[in-house]
């Protein structure tokens, strides 16, 4: 076990960095997984035969919304600790909606104004409405954007975790939470119950658990139970980790997917050691003021990704060599996230902070010296969701 002193630094240390750059890691991961594997009807050919050389390392990208859970469990319960349930629900709000509704209604201009037909989800106008509540799998709605699904199941954690600040946040209830949870994970593990999957979420609460756990030891540092928290939770995310793999290979075919097992099982580890080296402070050292930037283009570039290749890559790809084609469709998808950031998102943080300082009656205050971690829209709104 740490000192004390060390668990003091990493919680006064203010907004995390590493964690915007684990983030960008999995967006771009995310991003290579569809550009270099999945968009076939993009590309009009297989992806994987026009980057062989990257096939393997961008099939693995599928994992990067694992990753995302991972740092969406950390970084949740960091916000909510001490936090009542409208203030939370208010971050959420501020931090899922602006760059949301901008991207489907994107979406919709996309495939309404343009000649584009590449993974259209065709939808009426009020289907793309329903979207904007991002509710639209409750409603048996189809996702505008195929990255949306991982919002559902953001929302479903945001609910569950609800539930624990109605009760209050304390070590205790964290470890009876986690432990239930993961207990409902491993039993039904497998279930194709429509309530099991919508509540207990099998394949993915290791990850959240795996999160939360990380993050507890932060603050109270690495004790026994939680590392056998994580440990326990490692195992199932390997397990569900190889059972997707396996299901996009079953679909598509081992060319299409080139991904061997030993390197899913790699990379669920290597998540949990990052996690682990943040959780410990030991990438307290990355603070290039870069990754904020990074980090604030995320969210953005994990959902205009997909808008951007529609419109790009098909304009491009028998003009330019395929991996010209990709640089330019990268460049041009991060170039229009900064600007969502910009214009979509900055303000309505901006605007929902001053409104919080003013009800308060400290306009411009600084948090007192030694404060944990900082403010939840200066640090966690950053580094919760893709």
């Amino acid at each position: 076990m740490t000192g004390t002193g060390s668990r003091e630094a990493v919680r006064g240390s203010g907004r995390l960095a590493e964690l915007d750059l684990l983030r960008f890691v999995a967006a771009l991961a995310v991003l290579a997984f569809h550009y270099f594997i999945a968009f076939a009807s993009v590309w009009g050919d297989r992806p994987a035969e026009l980057f062989p050389a990257i096939s393997t390392l961008s099939g693995l990208g599928i994992l990067g919304v694992e990753l995302f859970f991972m740092i969406s469990g950390f970084v949740i319960l960091m916000s909510v600790w001490g936090r009542g349930l409208g203030s939370f629900a208010l971050s959420r709000l501020v931090r899922l909606f602006p760059a949301y509704w901008v991207s489907v209604i994107a979406t919709a201009a996309v495939y309404g104004l343009t000649a584009a037909t590449a993974l259209d989800p065709k939808l009426s106008l009020g289907e793309y409405g329903v979207n904007l509540t991002m509710l639209q799998r409750a409603f048996g709605v189809y996702d505008a954007n195929g990255v949306y699904w991982s919002l559902w199941v953001e929302l479903r954690f945001y609910v569950l975790i609800s539930v624990l600040v109605v009760a209050g946040v304390t070590l205790g209830r964290c470890l009876a939470f986690m432990g239930v949870w993961l207990l409902a994970a491993g039993f039904f593990a497998g279930s194709e119950n429509y309530w099991v999957d919508l509540v207990v979420m099998p394949k993915y609460a290791a990850y959240f658990v795996g999160g939360m756990a990380f993050f507890l030891m932060t603050r109270f540092g690495p004790r026994l139970v939680l590392w056998c928290l994580a440990g326990v939770s490692g195992g199932m995310a390997v397990s569900a980790a190889l059972d997707r793999v396996a299901g996009r290979i079953d679909r598509v075919g081992y060319a299409a997917m080139p991904v061997p097992e030993w390197a899913v099982v790699a990379t669920v580890a290597g998540f949990y050691v990052l996690m682990a080296m943040v959780a410990l402070g030991w990438l307290r050292w990355l603070r290039w003021r870069g990754l904020v930037v990074l980090g604030a283009l995320t969210y953005p570039l994990y959902l205009f990704h997909t808008t951007a290749a529609v419109l790009i890559v098909p304009a491009l790809r028998d003009v330019l060599p395929p991996a010209l084609t990709a640089l330019v469709t990268v460049v041009a998808a991060m170039a229009f996230s900064y600007l969502v950031y910009r214009v979509a998102e900055r303000p309505v943080q901006e605007f929902v902070k001053a409104a919080r300082r003013r009800r308060k009656g400290r306009p411009g205050q600084a948090p007192p010296p030694g404060a944990p971690l900082s403010s939840p829209l200066a640090t966690d709104e950053k580094a919760s969701v893709p």
